[in-house]
């Protein structure tokens, strides 16, 4: 199973280096609109690739500033867990601000 450190080198190997971590925020803003469309379309399998090459940029991004995914993602739960949330009624919610 892939990692982010083996992802992100394959990565870097196939593409170079991306010397402007934007480039790769771009990148995945792009993958991400073609996951909407997906979305839009049901279409469960794209769902799967295009979330896929989305998180790919992400693991690439956080490698890059060496952070972990799983050790950030971890992190932001506490945060998470420990604030109060407002549900939208959606499926989504925003936190009441401190």
């Amino acid at each position: 199973m892939d990692t982010q450190h083996t992802v992100s080198q394959w990565a870097e190997e196939t593409f170079g280096p991306a010397t402007d971590p934007s480039v790769l925020v771009r990148r995945a803003e792009n993958e991400l609109q073609e996951l909407a469309q997906a979305v839009t379309d049901g279409d469960t399998e794209e769902i799967g690739k295009e979330t896929a090459d989305v998180v790919i940029l992400l693991m690439r991004l956080l490698e890059q500033s060496q952070l972990s995914l799983s050790d950030e993602i971890d992190k932001k739960m506490r945060e998470n867990r420990a604030r109060t949330w407002i549900k939208k009624g959606d499926g989504t919610g925003s936190h009441v601000k401190a």
